[in-house]
């Protein structure tokens, strides 16, 4: 049985909030639960007098059976109390500073409990400054989602609830910290999160929040593209990606408010290839395999490179350079500042997109350069998609897959097996041998 306690703690007013504080054992929870770096920060912060609270995602995913993907810890100690702790630690952040603590490859982030005063907002109500500290029951009342704002204090194994989040969680509710409306106004990009969340949890959203979310979407439009793409690829690496996508739809979100989500939202998402993509990425993720985000942003991105290439082909083009026109037109849209992707993304998914039409080339010494190439692997598994999709013949498949299991001895004499590649397609035309000129030499009778 749930060991329940009520457990009232200070607010900067005097007054005094009323929290749940239950046995982490209930829930299966323990030190030894979290990674060894979170283990390490929670220690050193209690060792010197502080709070060590794992705090948001960390605590709600173990409680639902998921291993979390890193932990944060709050605290009441300040950023530079934390900072002289670590060694290996920084202080960022403009709107609200924190430190990231490195631990061997992990990195924690530690944020000191968040204040309700002197915040500063934009003229829509945006917070774009938030360093004020306060109390725990404070900072929880500043977070979103109720099953987010669950503390954990691993030392004592005690969960603290000040808002029913356990109550939530029990009963897959996705619910808000205070009126909804108001809440995205302070942080547009709680729109994207709450639709990842309620799907990846398969949490139902509570109705004041489905009430408003796409009224509230055109919001997201101000924020900026480099924060939009990280919550992007946070809503595509969620294990669910499909079903996310779907539910933007079902919800009626804004997709104009960037083009990666209109150009995800407005392609055909029963396409065989983006489904495939998606569930092979799903997949690897549920398996805890590692996932390359530019290959997956080649993969969504393919149909309008396709698109493009197809285009290029019927105008006269050869295939490698209707591909090359093809790659150009869309790279103008992704090194635009308003996608805000970085630039080893989008280099990548050139380098996917350019080596399809190479495939084509299995003579001379242009398979060996190919093969040797740094994103061959990606791009022959890209190959592989379009293969099972029924995009590329299956002769070429199983040369390549061939080519790279045998000897060098072996790829010698199938390279000289093949026939000549087609000029343009890739392959220059083959070079006419230039006869050796004879040196001129001396007329006898000049020279006399």
């Amino acid at each position: 049985m749930t060991n329940k306690r009520l457990r009232k703690t200070a607010a900067a007013d005097g007054s005094t909030v009323p929290a749940l504080v239950l046995d982490g054992k209930d829930f299966g929870l323990s030190l030894s639960r979290l990674s060894n770096a979170a283990q390490k920060v929670v220690k050193q912060l209690h060792q010197s007098g502080f709070d060590a609270m794992v705090v948001g995602g960390g605590v709600r995913d173990l409680m639902v059976g998921l291993t979390p993907k890193d932990f944060d810890i709050a605290t009441n100690a300040t950023p530079e109390e934390v900072r002289a702790l670590f060694k290996r630690s920084r202080i960022i952040g403009r709107r609200f500073r924190i430190v990231h603590v490195m631990v061997g490859p992990e990195t924690i982030e530690v944020t000191t409990y968040r204040g309700g005063d002197e915040v500063t907002q934009n003229e829509q109500g945006r917070i774009m400054r938030d360093n004020t500290f306060g109390s725990q029951a404070e900072d929880a009342l500043r977070r979103d989602f109720t099953c987010n704002a669950l503390y954990y204090d691993a030392m004592a194994n005690q969960v603290i609830d000040y808002h029913h989040g356990v109550a939530d969680i029990k009963a897959q509710r996705l619910v808000m910290i205070g009126e909804p409306k108001q809440r995205f106004r302070e942080d547009p990009v709680r729109v994207l999160r709450a639709l990842r969340l309620s799907t990846k949890l398969g949490f139902e959203l509570d109705a004041a929040i489905a009430a408003v979310m796409a009224e509230c979407s055109p919001w997201l439009g101000a924020e900026p593209p480099a924060r939009l793409v990280d919550e992007l690829i946070k809503l595509l690496l969620s294990g669910h990606a499909l079903a996310c996508l779907h539910n933007t739809r079902r919800l009626g979100i804004d997709t104009s408010v960037h083009p990666f989500l209109q150009v995800l939202i407005d392609q055909d998402l029963d396409e065989p290839f983006i489904q495939l993509a998606l569930e092979n990425t799903d997949t690897r993720i549920k398996q805890g395999k590692h996932v390359s985000i530019g290959f997956l942003l080649a993969a969504l991105l393919w149909p309008k490179v396709r698109s493009a290439w197809q285009a290029c082909i019927a105008s006269g083009l050869k295939s490698q350079f209707a591909l090359n026109e093809a790659i150009e037109q869309v790279r103008v849209e992704l090194d635009s500042s308003s996608w805000g992707l970085p630039h080893r993304m989008t280099a990548m998914c050139r380098e996917i997109w350019q080596m399809q039409a190479q495939f084509d080339n299995q003579r001379g010494q242009r398979p060996f350069r190919l093969l040797a190439q740094a994103r061959f692997r990606a791009a022959y598994d890209f190959l592989l998609l379009r293969h099972e999709v029924g995009e590329d013949n299956t002769d070429s498949v199983v040369w390549w897959q061939h080519f790279q299991a045998v000897s060098d001895d072996e790829r010698a004499a199938m390279v000289q097996a093949q026939p000549v590649a087609i000029e343009g397609e890739g392959t220059p035309a083959t070079k006419k041998r230039r006869r050796r000129r004879k040196p001129k030499t001396a007329n006898k009778s000049e020279s006399a």
